[in-house]
């Protein structure tokens, strides 16, 4: 069971990390993170792909920033309570989708199965890169894989 420390009500880094105290749930704070990054998402899809893609790389310079501060703050590398990454993952798979609920629960499985399962690369990015690029990378490339299976369904359909 997720154990979130008191410091993530009362600092703001750590709020953030822990995607705005999602990543506090008991049970499948990573889950609970992308549902939270979902709300967030709704208010981003409209902007242009290109403003869209700068909230991308702002969101993941902070995040290392945000995530790398706690865990460092914490004493654990990515304690599974920082959800930070979850959040820019998820919407790296949403880059370009289609408008539509279908495709924000298509996105959210796909997400939350390459990052569960994490085929190559992405556990060698969760084995061997430290620090809070570490903990954002295998998310990063778990967004960047369901990314293109999105898109892939996105031509069937």
């Amino acid at each position: 069971m997720n154990q979130a420390p008191a410091s993530v009500w009362r600092n703001p880094v750590h709020f953030l990390a822990f995607g705005l105290g999602s990543g506090a749930s008991p049970w499948a704070p990573g889950t609970a993170g992308t549902i939270a990054a979902i709300p967030l998402f709704l208010l981003i899809q409209p902007l242009s792909l290109a403003w869209y893609a700068s909230v991308l790389v702002i969101t993941f310079v902070l995040g290392i920033y945000l995530c790398g501060k706690t865990s460092e703050d914490m004493g654990v590398h990515d304690h599974g309570g920082i959800v930070w990454d979850e959040f820019v993952g998820y919407w790296i798979t949403m880059f370009a989708a289609p408008p539509g609920w279908l495709w924000i629960v298509i996105g959210f499985v796909l997400f939350r199965l390459f990052d569960i399962i994490k085929p190559w690369p992405i556990s060698w990015a969760d084995k061997k890169v430290a620090g809070g690029l570490g903990i954002m990378l295998d998310d990063v490339l778990a967004g960047l894989m369901a990314l293109v299976c999105l898109q892939l369904l996105t031509l069937a359909f």
